[in-house]
């Protein structure tokens, strides 16, 4: 057997250089390159590995580990889970600060491959800067925060090791079912330590995407309940994305007269204006999508985890005897509350599903429904996001700005707070990917980072981030990555002063408002941060606007900018829509001295009454 002697770190960077993936066809690097913090715990060791191999699988240097774990993610989900990143940190800090985007990407079922440097293996100099001692467990270091956040995790404590671990590790973020994070913590000593590695490990292997064919017997049950049905209705998740499955629903919705409700991660699965589209579906959904999941008698849920947001915490489907299909990758989902499993890919489970149903379609009436409450909702829609001269427009006024000075290829990137639930309701997504919303762990902070990897995957197509002030004072800093590397971006800042999502919740649950606006909040003086200012200090141009006509013009002129344009605009705290939506189970306490909340809890009592339990 020929060998190459190698350090522990070095095999690693040469092993993800030989890695690639099948896309439409066209043969590429699996990963598409690693983020870079450098400390104590990784310069030496992987820091010149990475130094040999940098023609072939580049470096990229960040501001914050969490960020550019964001950045890694972002450019996973953009790519359909077909590319991915890798990120290496030192021990101690940087390492942990990457468990909250590991967290993101295991809720969310995104490839990313973390590599923390650890403490030594020979435990010499312990305890070594940033060690975390356990007083009762001499194995545990700082990066065992991982294990609960990782799809696979491993430490690797002697060279050899490394060989069985890549493996599984790619085993896991190549698998449709499996996929999520993958955490290896690299002992420090180990990262230098050398060992003499098969050539054969080394050897390019393309990666292409396992689509998994549905049982024979799911399939003809699903296809049975699916006949009966008199009222059935699509929710599309994340997974019909991930599958490439956007034109199967197209064709399975049209041949079968079917309506379809998205998820945050399965907007712009359709056109929005697809005949069959009829929106958001929750939570945050449309008055079109909500009206036919509440009376459906079966819910075909395809590549969705069925999350509270979407099921309006169990309370959206109040049909008494509805039914789910559950068509999935992963058997975990497929089957959540009683669901009649289908476990396929998304594309392939349609496709087949299809030409089991034959000729089937929904009664008309159930179809005529769908085109009225559609109809319906689009006009009660343009009210909210309409042109105004209001001072403090609302979140849903920048919206039908951004949309109307957007093309048909931008793509909005958004996460956590009250303009998730607004972009799912308003935003007009005409081209898949077109939206790309964390929504799965909510993450506040992951919008600019998470739009430098969408741009990273997407570079011929226009990335619009809309965050708001709390998210941005979170973090700001790949703002500054954003330029340094050249990934254009437009961020629209709104700022209401405050966390005004919660402070909006906080009152619809009897509280008073308490510590989320600025005004609300035990201070000495309150900021006047000019957010325009700090923006044009990260090195990116940076406007501050009053009013939706000089939003508009800002937005037409961040087109052809060179590098990343901020641009702030103050918005109204208050104002949501109130249009279309569902009830969220947010408990209400069940004793207080104060009148607001016994009324909401009431409500609360009342509403807790629709969820369905135990199926």
């Amino acid at each position: 057997m020929s060998t190459i002697r190698l350090t522990m770190a070095q095999a690693i960077a040469r092993f993800l250089t030989a890695q690639k993936t099948d896309v439409d066809g066209e043969i590429l690097p699996l990963f598409a390159g690693v983020w870079a913090i450098f400390g104590h715990g990784n310069v030496a060791g992987m820091g010149e590995a990475l130094h040999g191999v940098r023609d072939r699988l580049p470096t990229y240097r960040a501001h914050n580990e969490q960020g550019m774990a964001h950045a890694a993610i972002a450019f996973a989900k953009a790519s359909r889970r077909r590319r991915m990143m890798a990120c290496t940190t030192s021990i101690g800090p940087g390492a942990t600060n990457m468990v909250t985007a590991a967290a993101v990407a295991h809720v969310n079922r995104l490839p990313v491959l973390l590599l923390p440097g650890d403490v030594f293996a020979n435990r010499r100099p312990d305890p070594v800067l940033q060690q975390i001692e356990s007083f009762s467990d001499g194995t545990i270091s700082a990066n065992d925060c991982f294990r609960p956040v990782s799809r696979y995790f491993d430490r690797i404590a002697r060279p050899e090791q490394i060989i069985p671990a890549l493996q599984r590790a790619m085993n896991v973020l190549t698998d449709p079912a499996e996929c999520g994070p993958v955490t290896l913590a690299l002992c420090q000593d180990t990262q230098a330590e050398a060992y003499d590695y098969p050539e054969s490990f080394f050897a390019e292997k393309v990666w292409t995407p396992r689509r998994i064919r549905p049982d024979v017997t799911e399939l003809e049950d699903a296809a049975a309940l699916i006949r009966n049905a008199k009222k059935p209705f699509i929710v599309a998740g994340g997974g019909v994305l991930f599958s490439g499955a956007e034109k199967a629903l197209a064709d399975f919705a049209e041949k079968h007269g079917l309506f379809v409700g998205e998820t945050q991660a399965g907007k712009s699965s359709l056109p929005h204006d697809h005949q069959a589209n009829l929106g958001a579906v929750g939570v945050t959904g449309t008055g079109a999508a909500n009206a036919l999941a509440e009376e459906a008698d079966v819910v075909i849920a395809v590549g969705t985890r069925l999350q509270d947001f979407t099921t309006g915490s169990w309370a959206l489907f109040k049909s008494p005897d509805r039914k789910i299909v559950g068509l999935n990758v992963q058997a975990f989902d497929a089957t959540k509350h009683s669901a009649l499993p289908l476990v396929a890919d998304a594309r392939v489970g349609l496709e087949e599903l299809s030409r089991a149903l034959q000729d089937w379609k929904a009664p008309e009436a159930w179809t005529a429904k769908g085109r009225d409450e559609k109809a319906r909702w689009f006009d009660a829609a343009a009210r909210y996001t309409d042109p105004t001269n209001a001072e403090l427009p609302s979140d849903a006024q920048v919206i039908g700005a951004v949309q109307r000075s957007a093309s048909p290829t931008d793509i909005v990137v958004c996460a956590a707070g009250g303009l998730p639930g607004e972009l799912h309701k308003h935003w007009k997504a005409s081209t898949a990917l077109g939206y790309h919303m964390e929504y799965g762990y909510s993450c506040m902070g992951y919008e600019i980072a998470g739009g430098v990897g969408v741009k990273m995957a997407c570079p011929d197509r226009e990335v619009i981030v809309m965050v708001g002030d709390g998210s941005y004072l979170m973090m700001n800093s790949e703002l500054a990555t954003s330029v340094m590397l050249g990934q254009k971006l437009t961020v629209v800042l709104l700022d209401n002063r405050g966390f005004g999502c919660i402070n909006r919740l906080q009152r619809a649950t009897g509280g008073e408002s308490f510590n989320n606006l600025l005004q609300h909040t035990h201070h000495v003086a309150l900021p006047d941060i000019d957010f325009a200012a700090h923006a044009a200090s990260l090195g990116a141009k940076a406007v501050k606007v009053k009013g939706i006509g000089e939003l508009e013009d800002a937005l037409r002129q961040s087109r052809g900018a060179d590098r990343s344009t901020v641009i702030v605009i103050d918005t109204d705290p208050l104002a949501s829509t109130d249009a279309g939506g569902h009830w969220w189970d947010v408990a209400v306490p069940e004793v207080s001295v104060r009148d607001q909340v016994k009324a909401a809890r009431k409500d609360y009592e009342t509403a807790l009454a629709s969820q369905r339990v135990g199926d």
